[in-house]
Formats: structure tokens, sequence, C-alpha cells
């Protein structure tokens, strides 16, 4: 019936007269202060930069030099796309040359006996004129034809897949063997280090603000992050955000992790922490009483926060502001409460 009673007076101020317990010198007032209201949400482990590493020219996949988790360098080769019909057209274009060559010679065995005829008077000047212009018109289809060999030649270069950035290999879609169009994948590249992405509900848009810190972690391992970008556009009822985060583990792309964003700001009561004792499932702190004794209060407690670095606890009810209170008084072994 006692303890029937005890609990429903929840409030109820119980004085420690026993000689054997000692006011503790440590006292802290409590005065209502700002707290700030945590949304907790999930964010994801993203590279700043991430480019596909594409083909240049189509033909079959005949190497793959990486794989998921390799760290490659800008301008790393990754593979090698072969297209055998580059060897085919080098050799028309040689064969094309060879017979130009042999055009150009012709032409100008016959411009020099135009000119020894012309000079004895035995041809027109008209018909030389001919002759130049069908040798400049051989020596313009060699330098055309070896311009189309430089392009084949090149095409064969651009077969070398290239890192268009430094970073880590996050996925290879394709296997050795492949047949490729130009400008597919063959593999994506992330790089430019990490940040989280956040995906906040519509109605805290309002409240966010760039630069805010934020809490990263949990089960009391947390660090600390900056919301570096909030991006203008809504998408499915949330706000995109980005969080700079100083030594973030980048081993696992696309990784959620818990994140507690600011909300809002409300007055409230704390105290240490370290000034609540629980016993029979009730929370209890000790308060200065009007004289030199101490007195246990019943409180409700709410939610933890760190505050200038010393872990408080919010008291819902229970406290007043202007109450002093002391760290809690244990008894002596032996002793009892009257």
């Amino acid at each position: 019936m006692l303890r029937t009673l005890f609990i429903s007076l929840p409030f109820l101020a119980l004085p420690v007269l026993s000689p054997a317990l000692t006011m503790a010198e440590m006292a802290h007032t409590v005065e209502p202060v700002m707290l700030t209201e945590w949304k907790a949400v999930f964010g994801k482990v993203e590279t700043r930069d991430l480019v596909p590493a594409r083909t240049r020219i189509g033909g079959t996949l005949i190497e793959v030099l990486v794989a998921e988790g390799d760290q490659v360098r800008e301008g790393q080769r990754l593979g090698t796309v072969n297209d055998e019909k580059l060897a085919l057209r080098l050799t028309a274009v040689d064969a094309t040359l060879v017979s130009l060559n042999a055009q150009l010679s012709n032409a100008e065995a016959e411009l020099k006996r135009g000119e020894s005829l012309v000079e004895r008077g035995v041809a027109t000047a008209q018909r030389l004129d001919a002759l130049r212009t069908q040798v400049d018109v051989v020596k313009g289809q060699i330098e055309a034809t070896k311009a189309e060999r430089s392009v084949i030649e090149q095409q064969g270069v651009e077969g070398a897949v290239l890192a268009p950035i430094a970073g880590r290999v996050l996925n290879v879609p394709l296997t050795k063997g492949a047949v490729v169009m130009p400008g597919e994948a063959v593999a994506m590249i992330g790089g430019g280090g990490v940040f989280l992405r956040l995906a906040v509900p519509e109605r805290h848009a309002d409240i966010l603000s760039e630069g805010a810190e934020i809490q990263i972690g949990g089960d009391g391992d947390t660090q600390t992050g900056r919301l570096a970008k909030l991006y203008p556009q809504i998408e499915n009822g949330r706000v995109i955000a980005d969080v700079d985060v100083p030594n973030m583990d980048a081993r696992f792309v696309n990784a959620r992790v818990p994140v507690r964003l600011p909300v809002g700001h409300s007055e409230g009561l704390v105290v240490p922490e370290a000034a609540v004792v629980t016993r029979m499932g009730l929370d209890f702190v000790t308060i200065k009483g009007d004289g030199a004794e101490a007195v246990e209060r019943t409180v409700v407690v709410g939610e933890r926060h760190l505050i200038g670095g010393t872990p408080m606890v919010e008291i819902l009810t229970g406290l007043s502001s202007g109450d002093v209170v002391i760290d809690p008084i244990q008894p002596v072994k032996g002793a009892g409460h009257e």
C-alpha cells in the first residue's frame, strides 16, 4: 500500500535526513535553455564525381584491366576495344596510296615531255597547263588519302578505354569479349571525395539552412558534419541536401548512415545526466532544500543533449526554474532512510 501511494505521487519531495549522507559540493541551477529539436533520417554515402569510362569506337572488348574497388588515376587504360575493320581499311588505303604514287610518277613524266615539246614548238601551252593540273590533282589525292590513313590510325588508338578522372572503380558492367558500340560505359569511376546525400521531408525545408551542424552516426559513436548544399527542387515530397563530413569512411558507396538534423528549437529545463539516478523504475534528482538538507524529487526525463561538451538530460516535469540540483548522495553501507 505504501508503494502504491509513493508511485501515485511522482513529484513528492523526499527529505534525506540520514546523518550518513553529506551535501554534494557541486551544484547546478536549473534555468530554461534553448534546446535543438532533431530529426532522425538516413543519409547515403555518395561520391562527388561519378563519371563513366566510355568506349570511343565500336568493336569487340578484347581486354578489361580493372575490377570493382580498384583505384585508378586519370588517363589510365582500363580496357581495349578492337575493330577488325580498321586493319582492312588501312590495307585498302595503303593500296590506294601505291596507285596514286604510280599515277603521280606518270603525270610528272608526261609533264616533263610536254615542257620539252613546248620548248621545241611542237605542243601548245594549253596542253602544258593540262599536264600541270593533272600532276596537282594527283598530289592532292595523295594528301587526302594520307589524311584518311591518319584518321584510321587515330581510331585504332582510341580503342583504348581511359579513366576520365582519378578515383575508385565502382562498377564494371561489361566483360571481355563483349561487342560494344561507341559511347558505351566500360566502368563507372567515382572520385573527388565523398559526401552524405539526404532526402528530408519537405515540411522541414524552411527550417534547414546551409552551414548548419549535422550529427552523423549512432550508438554513441557520432561525429559532426556541415550542411553544405540544399537543392531547390523537391522530389517525391523530399528536399535533397548534401552534407560535408571530414574523414568519412569511403569504403562503401551508397552505404546508409544514420543522421540527425536540426529542425527546430524549443525552451526546456536540463540537468547534468550524472545528476539523475534510477531506482525501482523511477528517476530521481537531488536538490538543495530550504535549509542545509538535501531533498530527492522524482522527475520525468526527456531527450539527452550535449551542451558545452557536458551530457545533459531534459527534465519534462518534477523541477522548476531556480532549483539547485546537486550530485546524487549515496548512503553509507548499513545506513538507511527514515
